[in-house]
């Protein structure tokens, strides 16, 4: 689900906070060495996602906080904020050239260049919180 959080809007906190928890707490936070990742380039996105992005020749950056039960990928187009609400469930996040954020249909695909080699501790704590989340609904063999 994307939402345009330019403006605060008590309803989109809330239903944010309801689909992926509410934020980190600042000792949390730190426990977790941060939260969030520092902006990144977007090299490519889905074509419904296209609207999101900046028409004109001008550069995507996206950046990424994590929550309790998923994660928030923030995009700015112009003066517009959106926000891309991620439940762990629903997160796949491809390592290809940079890495590709996959889910409900929909993907962005961040350029392989310094502003993400900075993110790869932030890539693999993501990851690890993925597995984690994952690990408390995994079914018994049998």
């Amino acid at each position: 689900m994307v939402l345009d959080t330019t403006h605060n809007n008590k309803e989109h906190d809330n239903l944010i906070d309801d689909i992926v928890g509410k934020p980190f707490s600042f000792l949390q936070a730190i426990k977790l060495k941060g939260i969030g990742s520092k902006r990144m380039m977007i090299a490519e996105v889905s074509p419904n996602f296209q609207s999101y992005m900046n028409s004109i020749a001008d550069i995507n950056y996206g950046n990424i906080e994590m929550r309790p039960n998923g994660m928030l990928l923030y995009i700015n187009k112009g003066l517009k904020n959106f926000t891309w609400v991620i439940p762990y469930y629903q997160l796949v996040i491809y390592k290809t050239n940079g890495a590709s954020i996959h889910a409900q249909g929909r993907f962005v695909r961040f350029t392989n260049n310094k502003l993400f080699k900075e993110n790869k501790l932030f890539f693999d704590k993501l990851l690890d919180a993925k597995v984690k989340y994952d690990l408390q609904y995994e079914m018994p063999y049998q």
